[in-house]
């Protein structure tokens, strides 16, 4: 099933799988997400939750006993239910099961409440402890714009003047490699090579907004003031880089497998509830 929201300029549509959006559309019928074509990633924008990134062994523990959670969690690949819905709006909700508690021992609610406003989709998590005990988490986006093209037409504009060091993968972990991106007239250009060993990770940014450039012309704007962390990542010859805010990040080697102790991550309390949100401004 899917669920459509629209507003005078742009239309979003959102698979209830994953909760996931997989369009944005203006009154040009012009699309800005990836079509998710398998032969480079099926996917279009799909939920981070309850880890983002990768577990040490894909393990963990909470209180001793080691679970087991998939790369960037289980909700992506959940159904959810719309309970609420208008013409510029729509409220998601996955709740904790039979099934989840298996993998994740935490009562939770997990919201994605999308909404149209002139150019911009605004994406919010509302997560909900609805237990009796502190709980550990993250929350994270994955967006791939769609970048129709020649790649290297494109860059990327981040909001502030700043050295922009990223951290490396190695076995999907986060290794204690770093390197700086380098600019040019305050832009990043766009190749396939800056991402020949995966994503691009940033711990911590001073830039909470990122626009992406098409032949210098703004053409996609990212706001993510939120989000501390970011991910920024492609597959070679593909035509879609995905701009990824995130709370949380993938292990490193040195990680104790203690789900409250892993670095990045959130701690909810009992019976509270935390939001985030992120934008997509179409220019």
């Amino acid at each position: 099933m899917t669920t459509t929201i629209s507003n005078s300029k742009l239309s979003a549509s959102i698979k209830h799988a994953g909760a996931e959006l997989f369009s944005i559309k203006d009154n040009q019928n012009n699309e800005y997400i990836w079509e998710g074509n398998p032969d480079f990633w099926g996917k279009h924008s799909p939920v981070l939750f309850p880890i983002v990134g990768t577990l040490k062994n894909n393990t963990y523990t909470v209180a001793g006993k080691e679970y087991q959670l998939p790369r960037h969690g289980f909700a992506r690949d959940m159904e959810f239910e719309l309970i609420e819905k208008s013409e510029n709006s729509a409220v998601f909700s996955l709740k904790s099961s039979d099934e989840t508690l298996k993998k994740y021992p935490f009562e939770f609610e997990l919201q994605l409440i999308y909404t149209l406003k002139e150019n911009v989709l605004s994406l919010e998590y509302n997560i909900i402890n609805k237990g009796r005990e502190k709980m550990p988490f993250s929350i994270g986006a994955h967006p791939a714009i769609a970048v129709p093209g020649n790649f290297e037409d494109y860059a990327l504009q981040f909001e502030k003047e700043e050295q922009l060091k990223y951290y490396l993968l190695e076995n999907d972990l986060i290794s204690s490699k770093t390197k700086i991106l380098e600019k040019e007239n305050n832009a990043v250009p766009l190749n396939y090579e800056l991402f020949k060993n995966d994503a691009l990770i940033f711990k911590t940014l001073d830039s909470k907004s990122l626009t992406i450039l098409k032949d210098s012309k703004p053409y996609i704007k990212v706001d993510f003031p939120d989000f501390p962390s970011l991910g920024i990542w492609t597959k070679e010859n593909a035509p879609f880089i995905c701009i990824e805010p995130w709370l949380g990040y993938s292990d490193t080697d040195e990680n104790t497998g203690d789900l409250y102790k892993k670095e990045g991550i959130l701690i909810l309390d009992e019976t509270k509830n935390f939001t985030a949100k992120f934008n997509i401004a179409i220019l």
